[in-house]
């Protein structure tokens, strides 16, 4: 059934304060690790994240899942989804130690084009959109990242190895959204992603208690709004969202990174990178403008549960 224009207005302007939220986001992550590792922030969010879904998730109804779908248990689900996102998640925050937010952002929004050429791999024609979102992506990485001896950040590596995970992380979900609760779903993926985290950092990072006071704030925003709030918005207003316009729309957590890190870092780049970070906004925006309904097209929109 299609929206009613202000009910589809409403639904637009809040997937775009998702992709604000998610831009900030990028913001307390940085400024998060000026007390936390990587690892021990992540795991503290993403806790703080699932325990705002469980009120939610106790009261969600039954899943409508496909017509001939086989039903998938939630916590099945949000193993897989989670272990996904676990590493997603952690190549990201890492990478924010060696690179701006600014940065990360928009390297990270490279993980739709990245979808539909995965689904090469299982047999998808990419359409001529999403080869010239890779042609132009390559070259806005390579304006934005690769330095005067020709040799990638490592925070910027990173990153792209992230939204890689990422691209599989909305493949993944793709399939398992129809097939079980999403509220749930995402509460398991949650608590999947934090409790890994956490193990890592019990191992591998030194932290007290007066290291976590000190990094309230931005473990409110990452683990309260970004998560929490963000990732639930996504869930349930792609439930009704039109995909190409949601996709579109939640692809401007790029601007917003590079926004927060000017505003609040002081995170000034180049005119070589603004032009970079241009040419990766237009492959990010170019790769989800396939006409719908072109046979056989994997469309990162096609997939996306997010």
């Amino acid at each position: 059934m299609t929206e009613k224009p202000t009910a589809m207005l409403k639904t637009n302007l809040l997937l775009l304060l998702v992709a604000m939220i998610w831009g900030f986001g990028f913001v307390a992550q940085r400024l998060g690790m000026d007390h936390l590792g990587p690892f021990m922030f992540n795991g503290i969010r993403f806790i703080l994240g699932g325990l705002c879904l469980l009120p939610l998730a106790m009261r969600s109804r039954r899943a409508r899942i496909l017509p001939g779908a086989r039903l998938i248990s939630p916590v099945t689900a949000g193993i897989c989804a989670g272990v996904l996102l676990f590493i997603a998640a952690a190549l990201q925050q890492v990478g924010l130690v060696y690179t701006t937010a600014g940065k990360a952002g928009f390297i990270t929004g490279i993980y739709v084009v990245f979808v539909p050429l995965i689904g090469l791999l299982i047999g998808k024609r990419a359409s001529l959109s999403t080869w010239i979102g890779v042609v132009l992506a390559v070259v806005g990485l390579y304006l934005l990242s690769v330095e005067g001896s020709f040799q990638l950040n490592i925070g910027d590596v990173l990153e792209l190895i992230g939204a890689l995970f990422w691209a599989l992380h909305v493949i993944a979900l793709a399939y398992l959204s129809p097939r079980t609760s999403p509220v749930r779903l995402a509460m398991v993926q949650f608590y999947v992603c934090g409790v890994c985290s956490l193990v890592i950092a019990a191992f591998f990072e030194s932290t007290s208690m007066a290291d976590i006071y000190a990094a309230y704030q931005a473990l409110i925003y990452g683990g309260v709004i970004s998560v929490g709030a963000g990732y639930t918005l996504q869930v349930l207003l792609l439930q009704k969202a039109n995909p190409t316009h949601a996709s579109i729309l939640l692809s401007m957590e790029a601007p917003f990174a590079a926004l927060g890190g000017w505003l609040f870092l002081q995170e000034i780049l180049s005119l070589r990178a603004l032009m970079g970070c241009g040419l990766m906004l237009a492959a990010i925006l170019i790769a989800q403008l396939c006409p719908e309904g072109e046979r056989g097209v994997a469309k990162p929109e096609s997939m996306s549960a997010r």
